[in-house]
């Protein structure tokens, strides 16, 4: 039955679910929001998860703030001096900026939350390599002394790409970054109520009262003044999209952060709700494989499997037919960006050849091994990702072994190295905001260090990388990022899978709704 048509009876659950959760806690300074998935884990350090730096947006800042246009200017920050032909930086903290305990804010926080950042960060371990010393010379002052210029060090420390530089006391910053961190306290403009959180269904977040939001600037997306109007923002999760949608229209929920697309025409035409796609980079997909284990160990194989990838048939899956809210074939990198091009995009045009695939596969040196696929069976976009993977691999001869797990499971096992047969794994799919394939210097997956679970390996790619971060000018960076994208359809890190728009669906009872990911400051109650 269509999604569409179970709406009714969805309404009907969602106001089981929701009343008596609500009639404790709703008042005219509440904002109720749905987040696309469940928050597993409260650590945007430890978590390479959207849900996860959602979260810490709200609870934790960061030295530098992003805007929609991706400029980047000062936001815990006054300011700072470049010294020394461009080896010096000294970042100057503003004053007044105070944690959730009360503890004063120092740059002996900073510096420790900038190097747990960096060991899980592509781009904030460039940073760490072209320094010599980070140092904190007094309780406001953050330097770096570099080896060699760096001069992309406030878009490292600013991104909101995942995961993004969020500050955090000194002791919690100590934490092995590979560790989730005991406690959640921040310096943002909402404390994280732990006591009142109940995973899998529901998390709270309060007005930091000692928030001191910058005093210039507009408020867009991470960057400017980060001015709180409610006094309370209750996340509830419902893993089922329609019943989120029932509750938006309903009134019961404020806030559906992402909309499925086969509701859109129901929801445009009630007239309390807005809809909106906030981030115009939208989201790129991928099927990662394990570089270490067969059948992907062997890069022939991988390679062979290209011809295997229907990127519109993916698109289609999560985004459906609507042209407005697809784009393919795409590459390595974003599309419409900087760093994007057309090199060996031609792989994907035209229509599939299964039997000439399967041929490959078998010249190559696939024997029939079991593929592991991990799916995420409790998210919108990326459970449609797994089914037509699952269905492409099968079509191409592979012998496959779908496991459907909830997302939090997913992030936990594609941490093992193990071989299948031991509880390994073999490829799973994803979704990244553009943001996260803007360019080499964050581009995680596309690492050629083994620092990213698949563990790929490629000298060629990192000495690529390496000149990237050093290049003098926008022509030689896109030469750059070219050379890379071809070095990536011969070693094949991962498979791209398309880009989709995600709608965002919310009452016209609040309004101020940044551009960018989601973010709660500047939203308020009309």
């Amino acid at each position: 039955m269509h999604r569409r048509q179970l709406l009714g009876a969805a309404a009907a659950s969602a106001a089981l679910l929701a009343a008596p959760r609500f009639a404790r806690s709703a008042s005219a300074t509440t904002l109720r929001f749905i987040p696309v998935i469940d928050l597993a884990f409260t650590d945007p350090i430890f978590a390479g998860a959207f849900v996860s730096r959602n979260h810490g947006f709200m609870v934790f800042d960061t030295l530098y703030g992003i805007d929609s246009k991706l400029q980047v200017s000062p936001q815990m920050v006054e300011g700072h001096r470049v010294e020394n032909d461009g080896l010096r930086w000294e970042l100057q903290l503003r004053d007044g900026l105070t944690w959730h305990d009360g503890e004063r804010v120092t740059a002996r926080d900073c510096v420790a939350s900038i190097r747990r950042w960096s060991k899980r960060d592509a781009l904030g371990g460039a940073l760490m390599a072209a320094t010599n010393e980070l140092s904190a010379p007094d309780d406001r002052t953050i330097r770096f002394d570099l080896k060699k210029q760096f001069p992309i060090l406030p878009m490292a420390l600013g991104k909101a790409a995942v995961p993004a530089c969020f500050m955090m006391p000194e002791r919690l910053a100590n934490t092995d970054p590979f560790k989730q961190m005991p406690e959640v306290i921040g310096s943002g403009p909402f404390r994280f109520v732990a006591d009142e959180r109940v995973p899998g269904a529901r998390n709270v977040y309060q007005r930091f009262e000692g928030y001191k939001p910058r005093e210039t600037g507009a408020s867009d997306w991470t960057a400017g003044p980060k001015v709180v109007h409610y006094d309370r923002v209750e996340w509830t999760t419902m893993p089922d999209a329609a019943t989120g949608a029932a509750a938006l229209q309903s009134g019961e929920q404020d806030w559906q952060e992402t909309t499925p697309h086969d509701l859109l025409p129901l929801l445009k035409r009630n007239r309390n709700i807005a809809i909106d796609v906030l981030d115009e980079l939208g989201f790129c997909c991928n099927m990662r494989v394990n570089a270490l284990q067969p059948p992907f160990d062997n890069p022939a194989i991988r390679r062979a499997l290209l011809g295997a990838i229907d990127q519109t048939a993916f698109m289609t899956a999560v985004a459906g037919q609507d042209p407005a809210y697809q784009h393919s074939p795409i590459g390595f990198f974003a599309p419409n960006t900087p760093m994007a091009s057309e090199v060996g995009l031609d792989v994907f045009k035209g229509p599939r050849d299964y039997d000439k695939v399967k041929r490959d596969l078998a010249a190559a040196g696939y024997k029939g091994e079991k593929v592991v696929l991990l799916v995420p069976a409790d998210s919108l976009a990326q459970k449609p990702l797994g089914d037509v993977a699952a269905g492409m691999l099968q079509q191409a001869g592979m012998n496959v072994d779908y496991q459907a797990l909830d997302f939090g499971a997913v992030l936990t096992r594609r941490n093992r190295r193990t071989p299948v047969s031991e509880g390994g794994w073999s490829a799973f799919v994803a979704n990244w905001q553009g943001i996260d394939w803007l360019n080499p210097g964050s581009h995680m997956t596309l690492r050629g260090d083994a620092s990213y679970p698949g563990w790929f390996e490629s000298a060629r790619i990192e000495g690529l990388r390496s000149q990237w971060l050093e290049a003098p000018d926008l022509a030689t960076q896109q030469r750059l990022a070219a050379e890379i994208q071809a070095a990536a359809f011969e070693e094949v890190p991962y498979y791209p899978l398309g880009l989709y728009k995600q709608p965002t669906a919310y009452r016209k009872s609040i309004t101020g709704v940044n551009r960018g990911t989601v973010t709660f400051w500047n939203v308020r109650p009309t």
